[in-house]
């Protein structure tokens, strides 16, 4: 009897269509087209200079070794100190474990929080790669279909419908991905509340944390303890290629969660971490504040301009670098949109289907305002022309 050689999850893992979308930009760039990038979610600003200071010091001292498997204790300090000074909030180095991305931050939390069967609501929109991570140990995602009419934000009723008694953990992001969505640190404590209640654990997601606008950043553990926390160096400090992130968990969970941190990964990168002390650094916060002024430019820029081109805005876009637009005055089908859009102008962006299943995603796309103003000029007049044409 032959048996498939690769897994059902390796089997069923969906693409991005973003990644077809990107393959065919970059072909068209090396045939010498000048594509206008609004896709990818990486800025286009370089790793900040006092970062890459550290760790060019870090390697002249020979600091490659393996680290303890929950990070650099100098680098835990630093990161509960940074709650403390820049967002007012009570944090514990013991409740800190530094890890590979945020990737490496969900996956260790659905691995000390699921067993085979339990439920984990999750956005929808929202990032797709979540998904996988709750099926790759035998959880069951279970999508919050958030509406329109709401700007896709999540109400304490959606979460309370959706709730069942297989229900282990509920999962929000602020602000989120892809509409830049934030509910403010009290309203996620409140949810966090209603999980406790239900004997359930709300994981936050605030990897675009530092990237606010109109408000001050916030975080929910400045607003209580019944949250877990993911984090990443990618977004606000720009260090994305690094791979480096962090949770905050209860303390007591830390010790079954740095066990399974160096089983996993064994540790970070040595480099990645020392490199990352230097983002807490006066010279460093200044530069991702200067960078997230830009980004709150060029978000201005286009939520002046999209509407009046028929791309309405959803949602608030209060934070990170995406808006989500509807794109149904002009195609029911964003995708092909896209891809058109792409063939036509060199401009790229993302499709809604992407991000779930959510109220008709064919009829909404991502823009990533990832590139400087004098580019999102660019691509506003290719866009209008494209929609005006004939």
């Amino acid at each position: 009897m032959n048996r498939p050689i690769l897994s059902h999850l390796a089997e069923q893992a969906p693409p991005f269509h973003v990644m077809a979308l990107l393959e065919r930009a970059q072909a068209l760039e090396a045939a010498g087209h000048d594509i206008l990038h609004l896709e990818v979610g990486e800025p286009d600003f370089p790793c900040a200079a006092p970062i890459m200071d550290a760790a060019r010091r870090a390697l002249d001292r020979g600091q490659t070794r393996y680290t303890p498997a929950a990070g650099l204790p100098a680098l835990r300090e630093a990161i509960a100190r940074d709650y403390r000074d820049r967002l007012g909030a009570s944090v514990s180095p013991a409740q800190v474990v530094v890890t590979p991305g945020a990737s490496g931050a969900l996956q260790l939390i659905m691995g000390a929080l699921l067993n085979a069967g339990d439920e984990v609501l999750l956005c929808d929109p929202g990032y797709p790669c979540n998904r996988q991570f709750v099926t790759l140990f035998g959880g069951v995602p279970r999508p919050l279909p958030l509406r329109p009419e709401d700007g896709f934000r999540l109400t304490a009723d959606t979460l309370e419908a959706a709730w069942t008694e297989r229900t282990r953990v509920a999962m929000v992001a602020s602000p989120d991905n892809p509409t830049g969505n934030r509910t403010d640190g009290a309203g996620l404590a409140g949810l966090a509340r209603d999980c406790r209640a239900r004997c359930g654990t709300r994981v936050v997601d605030e990897i675009y944390q530092g990237l606010c606008y109109g408000a001050p950043a916030d975080t929910v553990l400045r607003h209580g303890d019944e949250a877990v926390v993911i984090n990443s160096f990618s977004k606000y400090f720009g260090m994305t290629g690094w791979r480096l992130g962090w949770l905050v968990a209860p303390q007591a969970w830390v010790p079954a969660i740095e066990r399974l941190a160096q089983n996993w990964f064994l540790a970070p990168s040595t480099v990645a971490q020392h490199a990352a002390m230097a983002a807490f650094g006066e010279e460093s916060l200044a530069i991702a504040e200067q960078r997230r002024q830009l980004l709150d430019r060029r978000r201005t820029l286009l939520m002046e301009a999209l509407p009046g081109m028929g791309l309405p805005v959803v949602g608030g876009a209060e934070g990170a670098f995406y808006l989500y637009l509807d794109v149904s005055a002009h195609t029911d089908d964003s995708f092909a949109f896209c891809r058109d859009l792409l063939e036509r102008t060199g401009v790229a962006l993302t499709p809604g289907l992407d991000f779930g299943a959510h109220h008709h995603p064919e009829r909404y796309l991502r823009l990533a305002y990832t590139c400087e103003e004098s580019r999102l000029h660019e691509a506003l007049e290719r866009l209008r022309a494209y929609l005006e044409r004939p």
